[in-house]
């Protein structure tokens, strides 16, 4: 499946979900024995682990559909680098989409400077270039840094080793940004 497609089965997903049509597909028993000899996700989904942000939900997806890799912030790890080059060196996917969303926690939390550990300080070191950019910006600070954010962290993936900015080059996969509105339920899709 091309970049498109896989992008049309995102955006149709999550209409259905935000209107409150959605499905489920893919959920049933025979769905599940299928997957046992393999996986073939269409799209990769950086998000935030979030719980009010679960992507298989706001995309109305099932088992074997997506490729989740989620982490405070969304933000790209050297983990999270190597789980997309796997997604898109064995499985073929063709689409990476980084996912953020309003009222993020980890934002905010970075905006209060509210932590005292060690670890939550790494996240928060990594947010905080999109924060300083939103701080010189018309609008709201948190809006614009979650946004900032979404990009920064696209762009970190794109010049991420060689295998991605390679298949980038070579028109092979696509990565996108989105962010998602807790109370519509809608996401919106942007290229970077």
């Amino acid at each position: 499946m091309n970049a498109k497609e896989a992008l049309n089965l995102l955006i149709d997903g999550n209409n259905r979900f935000a209107s409150s049509n959605h499905f489920f597909p893919n959920l049933i028993e025979e769905r599940r024995l299928e997957l046992r000899s393999g996986q073939n996700p269409f799209a990769v989904i950086i998000s935030c682990s979030d719980s009010r942000v679960p992507a298989e939900i706001v995309f109305d997806r099932g088992l074997g559909d997506l490729f989740v890799i989620r982490n405070a912030g969304n933000i790209i790890s050297s983990s999270v680098i190597g789980s997309v080059e796997y997604a898109v060196s064995y499985l073929n996917v063709s689409l990476i989409l980084v996912l953020g969303h309003d009222d993020c926690g980890a934002i905010n939390a970075t905006l209060d400077n509210a932590s005292e550990s060690f670890f939550v300080r790494g996240i928060q070191e990594k947010i905080l270039p999109a924060i300083e950019e939103a701080k010189n910006q018309n609008g709201d600070l948190v809006y614009n840094s979650v946004i900032n954010n979404i990009k920064n962290q696209v762009n970190k993936l794109k010049t991420a080793g060689n295998i991605i900015p390679q298949m980038l080059n070579n028109e092979e996969i696509q990565i996108l940004g989105g962010y998602y509105c807790l109370k519509s339920g809608k996401i919106d899709f942007f290229n970077i």
